[in-house]
């Protein structure tokens, strides 16, 4: 049994023959756009600017350098690394090594990152040796993987720039339709699932996500997500933007403090952001000092944007606002630029691809009512068709091939989708996906702890909050659950942002923990 699911040859072909797969790999993928804008600035960051030539030329030292270091075709590398130029080097440089990156977001800690080494037995981890306070070397001992390269002081592990490199030495043949890299899904279930993503599939995104969000060597993109990120990476992202030839702008942190100063400095065009941030810079931006002209698109996306705030965007920043939905199994939706306001307002975009498959259905799988409210799946040249090493969650996730993405959604007329909520138990705190099943069974760890059930409580800034119930068998409080949660290594943003203790959860007819009556619950105690 293979790792990761493969597309049926047959589909493949046909991508092929469409010219959504190119043949491509991202090795050349790099050289090719450093061929064509060579001296043209490629990324900036806080302490350096590199050209295209010179980030192709870092990334093939590092590719010599990993291969040096013992790291082979095929070899999963976990990568943890904030938003810095290096992070370039580093992914483009496992690229060629044929090496496949797995890329963990700057919040996640220990209980993440010891099962993303242990699932894909990386031979390597690749980190800052600190970032917003939190010294990831620590980190590194507790999870134990055999090799670690740190970015700045590498304490006991192996400095990034010392890093080994032999230049006459052999690059391993990298073929279009091998493993990239791997993605954390954001999924309901208690064990994170990987996303494996080949070059083929996921060039194509980026292709048409550069053409469709208008990019080109004048476009100057800023980074104000986490960089590792699906929506920053490729909608149209950083890879969007080395396709067209602009310049990326990396973003230390999202709030107007850090990102308004840039969009000036270097005259931003374009950057992506959820929910909550796009609040934020709609609240700061009639008080700060900032030039913000050069701005022409903010894209919102990750959770559903609020009608109201997004009729602000174009007055208050005076820019076009684009709505984006997508995930990182695949399919992603824009609203484009010659859509009118009120459908901008309202929908979160149509596919990228006349291949791309949709079906809104009922909880028994049949075709809604044009126009009603569903469950979304999909498939498509850029969808994948099974998750890494799940094979037994793949049998309830993937059906004849689609994807059941656990999204409720209205197609319109226009081929638009409305995103009205999430079908599983899966919170969305302001673009980050909580699980609740993951959260519950760390809760249940507690000595104190008989059961525990996450709940979204909505929230008119980041969207959803998460509120834990608990029925305990002793004197347990709400802080020092939190802080149990902290020790076992769980993410900040997973961390309850409320408890409250019940005798007995409710059910509902066949047994479950009714999730409705615990938020009714909940109302009631507030009011």
């Amino acid at each position: 049994m293979s790792d990761w699911v493969p597309y049926p040859e047959d589909l493949a072909a046909r991508y092929r023959e469409r010219g959504y797969w190119t043949g491509e790999t991202f090795g050349a993928f790099l050289a090719d756009r450093a061929a064509e804008f060579a001296d043209q600035v490629a990324v900036v960051d806080d302490r350096q600017r590199w050209t295209y030539r010179e980030l192709d030329e870092r990334a093939t030292r590092m590719a010599h350098g990993f291969v040096a270091r013992g790291i082979a075709r095929g070899d999963r590398v976990v990568v943890q690394l904030p938003n810095v130029a290096e992070f370039f080097s580093v992914v483009f440089g496992l690229f060629r090594a044929g090496a496949v990156p797995v890329f963990a977001l700057p919040p996640h800690r220990f209980s993440e990152i010891s099962y993303f080494c242990s699932h894909t037995e990386a031979v390597a981890y690749v980190i800052a040796d600190r970032f917003g306070g939190f010294d990831y070397r620590t980190l590194a001992e507790q999870v134990g993987v055999r090799q670690v390269f740190v970015l700045g002081d590498p304490g006991q592990h192996t400095a990034l720039a010392d890093v080994p490199v032999d230049p006459t030495g052999e690059l391993p043949t990298v073929d279009s339709g091998d493993l990239a890299f791997l993605q954390l899904s954001g999924g309901s279930t208690g064990v994170p699932k990987l996303i494996p993503r080949i070059h083929d599939d996921y060039l194509y995104s980026v292709r048409e996500s550069a053409e469709i969000c208008g990019l080109g060597p004048s476009s100057v993109y800023l980074v104000a997500l986490p960089v590792a990120h699906n929506f920053p990476m490729s909608s149209p992202g950083v890879l969007g933007a080395l396709h067209a030839g602009s310049r990326i702008v990396l973003a230390s942190a999202p709030s107007p403090d850090v990102a308004f100063g840039l969009i000036q400095r270097e005259r931003v065009t374009i950057t992506g952001v959820v929910p909550p941030v796009a609040l934020l810079w709609l609240t700061a931006a009639a008080t700060r000092p900032e030039d913000l002209s050069s701005l022409e698109v903010l894209q919102v996306g990750g959770a559903k944007f609020a009608e109201e705030a997004a009729r602000r965007v174009g007055p208050e920043l005076g820019c076009a606002l684009q709505q984006v939905f997508g995930m990182a199994e695949g399919l992603v939706n824009y609203t484009r630029f010659d859509d009118p306001d009120d459908l901008v307002a309202i929908s979160q975009g149509r596919p990228i691809s006349p291949d791309d498959e949709l079906l809104v259905v009922d909880e028994d799988d049949r075709p809604v009512e044009p126009g009603e409210v569903g469950h979304l799946l999909t498939r498509g040249p850029y969808t994948i068709r099974g998750y890494y090493r799940a094979e037994e969650h793949n049998r309830v996730a993937f059906t004849d091939g689609y994807y059941r993405t656990g999204d409720l959604v209205r197609l319109l007329p226009s081929g638009h989708l409305v995103v009205e909520g999430r079908a599983k138990d899966q919170i969305n705190r302001g673009g980050e996906k909580v699980a609740a099943e993951e959260v519950e069974n760390h809760l249940i760890a507690h000595p104190a702890v008989h059961d525990a059930a996450l709940v979204a409580v909505p929230d008119s800034f980041l969207g959803e909050r998460t509120c834990a119930f608990v029925v305990a068998t002793a004197e347990v409080t709400g802080p020092q659950l939190r802080a149990f949660l902290r020790e076992r290594g769980l993410a900040a943003y997973k961390i309850p942002d409320r408890v409250e203790f019940v005798d007995e959860f409710p059910h509902t007819g066949v047994g479950k923990t009714s999730r409705r009556d615990l938020r009714a619950l909940l109302a009631a105690r507030e009011a």
